[in-house]
């Protein structure tokens, strides 16, 4: 069996200010940093990230003196026509409309498409799992994206849910396990064990 964190990078302005931030390379901003000392974190064999430096500067705080392995697959959508731009700023925004009136399954203009993005980066975990099953690792994080993780957890996390179910908060994700012989038998299952992090004194 193999134990994985999936944790969302802390806060940055953009996350503040509620923008759709994907190809925005921006840092984590004080909030973000202050953030991370709230919770106890595991201690994983392995350290894989995102390339943005917002889930960079996290694994930094939450894993130091760790070395990461970056995988490119692994980053934020590309929000396209939206980037950078909050409910607010795209008010009145004809092709912003259309993608709200379509539960968000249409693809962002200039941007990704849903299944281009969930396509790239379950690609990229499993890149990261394979990684750990050849060095033989017990354990890893990956600190990444709201929704790269909401893509992975909704691929192959159970008890199933739609995507939108596994969001989590800056700072926060999953404990998961997988059973390397099934999973290399094509039984792609991620069976949840709880949430992340944990609370000082809440006696986990």
């Amino acid at each position: 069996m193999i134990k994985l964190w999936l944790i969302r990078h802390s806060m940055t302005e953009g996350n503040k200010k509620k923008r759709y931030i994907g190809t925005t390379d921006e840092p984590l901003c004080r909030e973000g940093k202050e953030l991370l000392k709230e919770g106890i974190y595991p201690r994983p064999d392995l350290i894989f990230t995102s390339p943005m430096i917002r889930c960079v500067q996290t694994a930094g705080i939450l894993f130091p003196k760790y070395g990461l392995h970056i995988i490119e697959e692994l980053a934020e959508c590309d929000f396209g026509e939206f980037e950078n731009k909050n409910y607010l700023e795209l008010e009145g925004n004809t092709n912003y409309q259309k993608w709200i009136d379509s539960g968000g399954l249409l693809p962002f203009p200039g941007g990704e498409s849903r299944e281009e993005f969930k396509r790239r980066t379950l690609w990229g975990f499993r890149k990261a799992l394979s990684l750990c099953m050849l060095e033989k690792a017990a354990s890893a994080a990956l600190v990444i994206h709201g929704g790269s993780i909401m893509n992975i957890m909704e691929a192959f996390g159970t008890p199933s849910r739609d995507f939108y179910q596994w969001h989590v908060k800056n700072g926060c994700g999953y404990e998961v396990q997988v059973d390397e012989a099934r999973w290399q038998q094509g039984k792609e299952i991620l069976t949840v064990l709880g949430e992340i992090p944990k609370k000082a004194g809440d006696g986990s």
